[in-house]
């Protein structure tokens, strides 16, 4: 990540607000977390912090992907919904849009990854070292030289669902890693958090919230 970050200076787009949860639409551009260095200081949890000065970090979401993510507003919360996404009780539905006509119309990548350790922070298919992952896709239509496709990762490896993507042959859209020549030439990575579905720290109600995709 270089020192060209220019986070949007949008307002917090809250979905939900309880005593236990905070649910907000992230926009594309902007760390979850704090980078390296003051240059990256600016990010949604610093940002959320204004209005809920107790809220803590449950997972996080790369910079250029947009959408719904879930932060604790009680140490609780916060154990509670980690081992959900510790033993794989959340389900996440992302909405991309993607190089080329994707065949067939559903599926499953099966591939395990791994830190590209001399592009870090890129990640690389290696079937040595790499970690189980796997992405369930579904096209909901293909137009030119594009399809737009709902992706469902069943684990959460960093850049799951890009590196997937690019090893069937289909980059998302606009991202500055893992896409070239036209697939790059966007102004923005093509990919939004769409649904999350959790059970509720208070009862264990199952819940889910969504956020549109913008593109």
């Amino acid at each position: 990540m270089s020192s060209d970050y220019n986070p949007p200076d949008v307002p917090l787009d809250v979905i939900h607000a309880d005593h236990e949860i905070l649910i907000i639409n992230k926009p594309a551009g902007l760390l979850s977390v704090p980078g390296k260095g003051p240059h990256l200081a600016d990010c949604l949890i610093a940002r959320l912090k204004d209005a809920f000065p107790q809220v803590l970090l449950v997972h996080r979401l790369d910079r250029d992907t947009s959408g719904v993510i879930v932060f604790a507003l009680t140490p609780h919360a916060q154990r509670h919904i980690g081992l959900q996404f510790e033993k794989r009780y959340t389900k996440k539905t992302y909405v991309a849009r993607v190089w080329g006509k994707l065949e067939p119309k559903t599926g499953t990548v099966d591939l395990p990854l791994i830190v590209d350790w001399e592009n870090r922070p890129l990640q690389k298919v290696c079937h040595e070292t790499g970690k189980s992952a796997q992405t369930d896709w579904r096209v909901l239509r293909s137009e030119g030289a594009e399809s737009r496709v709902r992706l469902m990762p069943k684990t959460g490896r960093s850049h799951q669902l890009r590196v997937h993507m690019l090893a069937m042959g289909h980059p998302i859209l606009g991202d500055p890693f893992y896409a070239n020549g036209p697939a790059r030439d966007f102004d923005r990575l093509m990919l939004h958090s769409e649904e999350l579905r959790l059970r509720h720290p208070d009862g264990g109600e199952g819940v889910k919230f969504r956020a549109r995709a913008p593109f």
